[in-house]
């Protein structure tokens, strides 16, 4: 039986980046992740991750959150330097 961490690493992605799924979408983190796996198998998957998490800290930031806010950055910063090859310029 997998459990729920192997399940984040075989996903090709980080907790931290699944519960901005999570939140973002607002589903339970276990569909969270399978949304973000299923998301980076398709070449318009890493590009939509990371405005989903680009949303996520707009949000804490209107909320006034900047704990929340400065996490996120650094989520995303790392989700930009481990899937290099999938972004695309804004």
């Amino acid at each position: 039986m997998l459990t729920y961490e192997d399940c984040v690493d075989l996903s090709g992605l980080t907790d931290e980046e699944i519960e901005a799924i999570a939140e973002h979408e607002h589903i339970p983190r276990i569909l969270a992740l399978e949304l973000g796996h299923y998301l980076l198998e398709t070449e318009a998957g890493a590009p939509a991750i990371k405005k989903i998490i680009l949303d996520d800290i707009s949000e804490a930031e209107a909320c006034g959150d900047l704990a929340q806010s400065a996490k996120l950055k650094l989520v995303l910063q790392h989700f930009v330097s481990t899937h290099p090859a999938r972004q695309t310029r804004r």
